[in-house]
């Protein structure tokens, strides 16, 4: 009942975590059913549309439901300790939240077992996605497909995503300690901020297009269907206008993850900071300027395509500044490799390689021949798995003792990453070559002369398989450990170090006072042993836990089930709980169905 109900911003870091794990392992292995299949040309065991819904469900998994709350996982465990909170600024709409992430991902996959997952590709395309025969105008038949499970899920998640992207903009803009400029916020601070911001403009663009494909498939709409005045186009647009800051939202916590890492074991400061935020910020601008790059093939003319492309390569700029600024750190510094450093060493020049294929898809000209390739599937793995995945894996040895008061294991860490690194680079290298000799993507054979570029796809596939088994076993086998991790394992540099692991529930007895950037090591060179407080010892009120918001996300998932059904008691019943749920919470606020207000005492006691 306490994790139900909870809104304490670490728990929820760690449900997020947790759950994002859970999706995790389950988009793995339809990437690995997908990579069984593509071993030899001639095996016929996940063909057809069974191949597409594999495809498809793998990449709107990993995207949506794995790798976008691990990222939530980490803002929520980490931000306001590192500038000094107690705990975010709506801790009940974090709950919230979490809860219809959950729930959008349950959705989503219990497709699975209720006619088959969605098969129209990640991207749902329209005509792929509608269910109107364009040259009849009519309802194809078989109304309740894997695509309606795709429109609903994404719609809750979606939900649950825009609300903790504001939550994180007014936690930071408001709730910083003392002496905690903008200039003096840890990177990942920032990096999470900028996050925010395009999570914020990016998902209403998804939003409306989910709901304009939902009317088009439940309620007979005809927004992108041809033959009633529709565009297929517009799909495209929407989804890319969001689809490509998307790609920013997801690598760019990634880059703040790896900044902190990078200075912590390299024992100096990080080279260029100021250069670092404005390098962050004109990414995130420059992420909405350039979403016609993924639809170059589509025909809106040179002059669309030259503005685009000149803009996509524009973004090199910002990127190949951080890239340097993380070499110029590491040169010179006291580098110890530990699990976390070389996670994240191995990130930047797998991250570069990613990002120069970029740049070659940034040529319209050229991408008429890498489009819908295996090229591109190349590229966009080494961003996301290179770069994103590898970030995360960082982060998670680096603050794992913070989370949960105990220090993984070295030696499993180190199996961990070589036999990751390894099989990523054995996967998704040869899909380079494979598709500049012309292996197209979303197909289950292909010509026997490229046999062997797809064997050793499926060998690094089943080893980053194992690498994923073994960090498993690490973190199960740690978990059985005392916690006993001390405050700060890495001789660190930011606040979340200066106290307990794992953080007590009000992470702060007294809200330190911040004197400069990289707060916890100015006060360790000054020969401190402790942050100087801002405020005198008092009583702390913590929020208190509410069962509401699962509720709430509980109501909308019923809801859903009755659209796609045409049921609409249902509809009316799931609605009708989450408002009563709203209601009771305006009615009652912080007393109707939850537990008492407590005050804690500087011990964390209750008095």
């Amino acid at each position: 009942m306490d994790w139900l109900t909870t809104v304490d911003h670490k728990k929820i870091g760690i449900l997020y975590y947790m759950a994002g794990g859970l999706f995790f392992l389950i988009g793995g292995l339809e990437a690995i059913l997908i990579r069984i299949q593509l071993m030899n040309p001639d095996l016929k065991i996940f063909i057809g549309d069974t191949f597409n819904q594999l495809t498809t469900m793998h990449g709107t998994t990993m995207i949506f439901f794995a790798a976008m709350p691990m990222i939530f996982g980490f803002m929520n465990a980490i931000i306001p300790l590192q500038i000094g909170a107690r705990d975010v600024a709506f801790p009940f709409l974090n709950s919230l939240g979490f809860w219809l992430f959950l729930f959008g991902g349950i959705l989503l996959n219990l497709s699975w077992f209720m006619g088959g997952g969605a098969n129209a590709g990640w991207t749902a395309y329209a005509p792929l996605s509608s269910i109107v025969d364009s040259t009849k105008a009519i309802t194809i038949g078989g109304n309740i497909t894997g695509v309606d499970f795709y429109v609903l899920g994404l719609q809750i998640a979606g939900l649950g995503t825009l609300l903790g992207g504001i939550n994180f903009l007014v936690t930071i803009i408001n709730m910083r300690a003392p002496g905690m400029t903008y200039m003096r916020m840890p990177m990942f601070t920032w990096a999470s901020f900028i996050t925010s911001a395009l999570i914020l403009f990016a998902f209403p663009a998804i939003t409306v297009g989910l709901v304009e494909l939902m009317f088009d498939r439940i309620f007979d709409g005809a927004f992108f269907d041809p033959a009633r005045g529709g565009s297929t186009v517009l799909w495209e647009h929407l989804f890319w206008i969001f689809g490509h800051p998307e790609v920013y939202i997801l690598i760019l916590p990634a880059f703040g993850i790896i900044s902190e890492i990078v200075s912590t074991f390299s024992s100096k400061r990080l080279f260029g900071y100021s250069s670092m935020v404005f390098a962050t910020a004109l990414i995130g601008f420059l992420g909405f300027m350039v979403w016609v790059h993924h639809m170059f093939t589509v025909g809106l003319g040179p002059v669309a395509n030259s503005i685009f492309s000149i803009a996509t390569m524009a973004i090199a700029v910002p990127t190949g500044i951080k890239i340097f600024n993380w070499l110029f750190t590491l040169w010179g510094g006291q580098i110890r490799f530990t699990t976390s450093s070389l996670f994240a060493t191995a990130f930047i020049p797998t991250f570069v390689m990613g990002g120069v294929t970029g740049v070659m898809l940034s040529v319209p000209a050229a991408d008429f021949q890498y489009h819908d390739t295996y090229f591109v599937v190349a590229h966009f793995h080494y961003v996301i798995v290179g770069g994103l995945i590898l970030g995360l894996f960082a982060g998670s040895y680096y603050w794992w003792p913070k989370m949960f008061g105990r220090v993984l294991n070295e030696t499993l860490g180190k199996i961990h990453f070589w036999t990751f690194f390894i099989g990523f680079h054995l996967t998704f290298f040869p899909q380079h070559f494979l598709g500049l000799m012309g292996m197209p993507r979303r197909v289950f054979t292909y010509d026997p002369g490229l046999t062997a570029g797809n064997l050793v796809s499926t060998v690094g596939a089943f080893l980053m398989g194992i690498g994923t088994l073994v960090f498993i076993i690490n973190m199960i086998a740690t978990n059985r450990k005392p916690q006993d991790a001390p405050n700060d394992p890495w001789d660190g540099r930011t606040l979340e170090w200066t106290i307990p692991s794992p953080a007590p529930e009000y992470n702060f007895k007294q809200t330190p006072l911040v004197r400069g950037l990289d707060a916890l090591w100015k006060e360790k060179m000054a020969g401190n042993k402790e942050m100087t407080p801002a405020e005198p010892v008092g009583s702390i009120h913590m929020p208190s836990p509410s069962i509401l918001p699962l509720f709430m996300a509980l109501g909308l998932f019923i809801s859903a089930f009755g659209f796609m059904y045409h049921i609409y008691v249902i509809c009316i019943v799931g609605i009708g709980i989450t408002f009563l749920c709203m209601l009771l919470r305006s009615v009652f606020d912080d007393h109707g169905w939850h537990i008492e207000p407590e005050e804690l005492n500087d011990k964390g006691v209750k008095r």
